[in-house]
């Protein structure tokens, strides 16, 4: 009898774009609609969680007088708010994150730097956005149809995970404890080679979409792409989405899956880097969760509709999406780093 071929865990999507018109994919089935329904839930419940870490309750979570702290008359206090700009403003980079697979801490990082907050208010509560969004991103890309996960017999959705999510754990793992916890390396020169970097891989695989080449499947083409978003998740809180995403369609992964699979993978990497934190707070190094319930109130909605988004709209858009997403992002990530590259340089 011969032997049924595994299924790779993107067929799924394949075939609900084949079976079903755009209209029919836009409209939820009930399953679906409860799904959504418990992940909003599951949010909220963090959300809660973010506003009692907030309130500094143990002696390595302090306030720290950061500019923006400092105009609020906060400094040596545990007072906290919403911030609503940073709402709105991570509402919508959470939104593209999670359609595209990339741009959350890329693009909200520079940003909230520019606006006054500390590194350690950022990163430390963009892996926690990040991980918990990641883990349900991989929940509702399941549910709406993106991908397939099958440990037995064993997909390539998960393979990959495994190929992405190994190397990215040691490199964000060696990446935050130098950056934070041993040396002191100057910002600009990584925002330099991040803003490069994403230059780089957006037009290649906007040249890709462009002349529609089909590329060979491989996968352990992945490890190299990992490593490298592993170390720019630990020096910023970003550059991990769009180094997997676009890494995966160079290794011939199709778009809709691979951002079900960045989501799995995030998801994972940002969760342990969150345990590296916890751990670095016994070597002295003090985190400030001002910016948590503000980011949680962002993902509640953004992370939820995101997948169905991936779901509705056509495979091929998303060829041109993602790509023409990273090139926004390296000049975004430019024009923010600018005065501090012209600095540098001495200009």
């Amino acid at each position: 009898m011969e032997k049924k071929e595994a299924r790779k865990g993107w067929e799924v999507a394949m075939e609900l774009e084949a079976t079903k018109t755009f209209w029919e994919r836009v409209v939820p089935d009930k399953s679906q609609l409860v799904a959504a329904a418990w992940s909003m839930g599951a949010l909220t419940v963090v959300f809660f969680i973010g506003c009692w870490l907030a309130g500094n309750p143990f002696e390595a979570t302090q306030r720290i007088p950061s500019t923006f702290v400092k105009s609020m008359g906060w400094e040596g206090t545990n007072q906290w708010t919403i911030v609503w700009s940073v709402v709105f403003i991570a509402m919508f980079f959470e939104f593209m994150d999670a359609t595209a697979g990339m741009g959350f801490g890329t693009a909200i990082t520079p940003l909230l730097l520019v606006m006054g907050f500390d590194p350690k208010q950022i990163v430390p509560v963009v892996m926690i956005q990040q991980g918990v969004a990641g883990i349900i991103g991989t929940f509702l890309h399941k549910e709406y149809g993106n991908v397939e996960w099958s440990f037995k017999p064993m997909s390539e959705t998960i393979k990959l995970w495994f190929y992405i999510a190994i190397p990215g754990i040691l490199a964000v793992t060696l990446s935050v404890t130098a950056v934070y916890a041993i040396f002191k390396f100057a910002k600009v020169w990584i925002n330099l080679y991040v803003c490069a970097l994403l230059l780089g891989m957006g037009c290649i695989s906007l040249y890709q979409g462009v002349s529609q080449r089909v590329r060979k499947y491989r996968p352990k083409m992945m490890i190299g792409f990992a490593t490298l978003a592993g170390f720019n998740k630990g020096i910023g809180g970003g550059g991990y989405g769009p180094v997997v995403t676009i890494g995966g369609l160079l290794s011939g992964v199709p778009a809709k899956s691979m951002m079900a699979v960045t989501a799995i993978s995030e998801g994972t990497v940002s969760t342990y880097s969150i345990i590296v934190w916890l751990a670095m707070l016994s070597g002295g190094v003090v985190i400030d969760y001002l910016l948590l319930p503000s980011m949680m109130i962002a993902t509640i909605l953004s992370a939820v509709v995101a997948p169905w988004a991936t779901r509705a709209f056509p495979e091929r858009i998303w060829q041109y999406v993602v790509p023409a997403y990273s090139l926004i992002l390296a000049f975004y990530a430019t024009y923010k780093a600018f005065p501090d590259i012209k600095k540098a340089f001495g200009i």
